[in-house]
């Protein structure tokens, strides 16, 4: 593992979009396979850490984005957290549906207008 390449990003913006894209094609293939509990545990447990650190990061005093964005990327953060304790329950295609769908808003938003 050490000797993989480093990906390097030309700002946070961009790297912030590749790991809600990452967690997108993550969820994507869990979703493929709804019959493989550890797979969709493990899908929906590693986005909901993306999401974790996105509340911590709001959160953070420091944080300088506009309040309302704050706001709106808190709702979402806890829709996702409802969704993924509803899939770890009941893994369906809609929950994975809907969380897939945010993330790559999420992306698509964080690259636009660079």
């Amino acid at each position: 593992m050490a000797d993989e390449p480093k990906v390097s990003f030309d700002n946070k913006r961009e790297m912030d979009a590749a790991a809600f894209s990452q967690a997108a094609y993550i969820l994507d293939q869990a979703r493929q396979n709804l019959d493989d509990s550890d797979g969709c545990e493990k899908a929906l447990t590693y986005n909901q850490l993306l999401w974790s650190i996105i509340q911590a990061d709001v959160a953070e005093g420091k944080n300088v984005l506009p309040d309302e964005l704050k706001a709106n990327l808190m709702s979402l953060s806890i829709f996702v957290d409802k969704q993924t304790t509803k899939g770890l329950a009941d893994p369906t295609e809609e929950i994975f549906d809907s969380l897939i769908n945010i993330n790559l808003n999420i992306s698509e938003g964080l690259l636009e207008d660079q």
